[in-house]
């Protein structure tokens, strides 16, 4: 069967054959002692791009100096024509063609060279030219084979579809989707302007335990673990906030923590059960200025990394020049018609039962009805950037009291294409008041709330030595990450989305 190019679809009775003569191939060079696997190193020189953008015409009429350099990649196609051939390569940055010929590299290599498969790794040393069909390519001295591939890469032109495939195997997608590569190179470089962002303001990046003796700091179901040599059943951190505010009790004034979060919960196009997140905590400010943070830092890290503000997403541009903001109240009448604001837990929930909101015994208050109220006909139509505050106690166990209005805190959630996608608050820092709402909270998961949040006595502890006044900000680096590159699916921005085992 002929392979000589990435653009013969293979089929499935096929694969078989392919892999046996794979196989095949690597037992004859391992017998004649060109054992590609035994290559430790290629001292490349150049990438494709960097050749590519440097590469000079030389002036009508003069000679050029020849630029050598050493190139290393994929073989993705090929093109034998007798004594001369063509293959591209496909490396970190893009891909090249090189120029293979006969009496340029010898004939056994040369021969050599013919024998090889797509997929397979090669090295080559040569000169950049332009062909007489205008790209720029690499006329070689020497080839190498680095790597030998005993699975043959997907159909060229289809490319790797199948997204189960494509979440699995994202090797293969890289390979074969080089548009899924440039996702990563810009969630990289989102998260380098998010700590220039925040180091250029004077934080610091810390680390806390990911294994949690209690799992604090958000509502959410955790997975649970032993350690063998405690004894003790621990947890997987859903949220590193209680161990942050520690900091700010101990002396820090402003810090955060960028890292993997873990919540047993569902999975759709906005969750998965490993996610990013970036907390941050800065005394001496409140909710006011973790929206002035939150709305700088969407601004930096779009100039810095796609230079606009406006972000195409789905079928809608979301214009990072215009934030509004509602409280929960105004945004609930808004879309409902329904005015919150001086209505008893009775007439709330009332309310909320006529809109067709369901409240389950343990959250029949007024907190909960405008709450769920919001969540069910609200957030969906929060497509630009909008800062909805005044949150409920009864749905904020870690946020300070609004002084105005005991039912309500000093939080906000920021939003766009009908998504949240962050969380802040004025941080309570009142240990008699924490200790009521983690009583609050234990009663809830007595009731069958089993996101309720445990108790956690030494950080009320650590309340009672004092806490400054202190503003933190959660934001959701997966979903930032999805907005930024127009991706509609949390799997298409993780290297490694969470996959259920395919069965034997």
């Amino acid at each position: 069967m002929s392979e000589q190019n990435v653009q013969t679809p293979v089929v499935e009775q096929d694969l078989n054959e392919i892999l046996q003569i794979r196989r095949d191939k690597l037992a004859k060079l391992q017998a004649e002692g060109n054992n590609p696997f035994e290559i430790t190193k290629f001292d490349k020189t150049h990438s494709s791009k960097q050749i590519i953008d440097n590469f000079v015409d030389p002036v009508e009429g003069e000679e050029a100096e020849p630029q050598i350099v050493a190139i290393a990649g994929r073989m993705i196609s090929r093109r034998i024509m007798g004594k001369a051939s063509f293959c591209h390569i496909l490396d970190g940055e893009g891909t090249i063609q090189l120029y293979v010929k006969r009496d340029e590299i010898g004939v056994d290599e040369y021969q050599a060279f013919k024998t090889w498969d797509i997929g397979d790794i090669v090295g080559g040393v040569g000169e950049v030219f332009r062909t007489h069909m205008g790209e720029i390519s690499v006329k070689l001295k020497s080839i190498t084979l680095l790597s030998k591939s005993l699975l043959p890469l997907p159909e060229k032109y289809h490319g790797l579809r199948d997204l189960e495939t494509r979440y699995r195997q994202r090797y293969v997608d890289l390979i074969a989707n080089p548009d899924v590569k440039r996702t990563f190179v810009i969630r990289s470089g989102i998260m380098k302007a998010i700590r220039e962002f925040l180091d250029n303001r004077g934080f610091i990046e810390v680390e806390t335990p990911i294994l949690n003796t209690i799992p604090g700091g958000a509502n959410a179901r955790p997975f649970v673990t032993h350690h063998n040599t405690l004894d003790i059943d621990m947890y997987m951190r859903i949220a590193p906030e209680l161990y942050l505010k520690r900091l700010i009790v101990g002396g820090f004034e402003r810090v955060y923590e960028i890292g993997r979060l873990f919540r047993n919960e569902g999975m759709d196009q906005k969750h998965n059960p490993e996610f990013t997140t970036i907390e941050l905590y800065q005394a001496y400010t409140d909710f006011e200025g973790m929206m002035e943070i939150t709305q700088s830092l969407f601004c930096y890290v779009a100039d810095k990394v796609l230079g606009t503000r406006l972000l195409p997403y789905g079928d809608v541009t979301i214009d990072l020049n215009n934030w509004s903001k509602m409280t929960m109240i105004e945004a609930v009448q808004k879309y409902t018609g329904v005015d919150f604001t001086n209505l008893t837990d009775e007439e709330a929930v009332a309310q909320a039962e006529k809109l067709g909101v369901h409240l389950d015994k343990g959250k029949q208050t007024w907190g909960h009805a405008l709450y769920e109220c919001f969540d069910e006909f609200v957030e969906k139509e929060l497509i630009q950037p909008t800062f909805i505050y005044d949150y409920p106690v009864d749905v904020s166990p870690l946020a300070k009291r609004k002084p105005t209005d005991g039912r309500l805190t000093e939080r906000f959630e920021f939003f766009m294409n009908a998504a949240e996608m962050g969380n802040a608050f004025s941080e309570l820092n009142d240990p008699i008041d924490q200790q009521e709402r983690f009583m609050a909270q234990a009663r809830a998961k007595a009731n069958g709330d089993d996101e309720a949040q445990m108790t956690d006595d030494d950080f009320v502890n650590a309340l009672k030595y004092g806490m400054p006044p202190t503003g933190g900000l959660g934001i959701g680096i997966d979903r930032m990450v999805m907005l930024f590159t127009n991706n509609q699916s949390i799997r298409d921005v993780l290297l490694f989305p969470t996959m259920k085992p395919i069965a034997e």
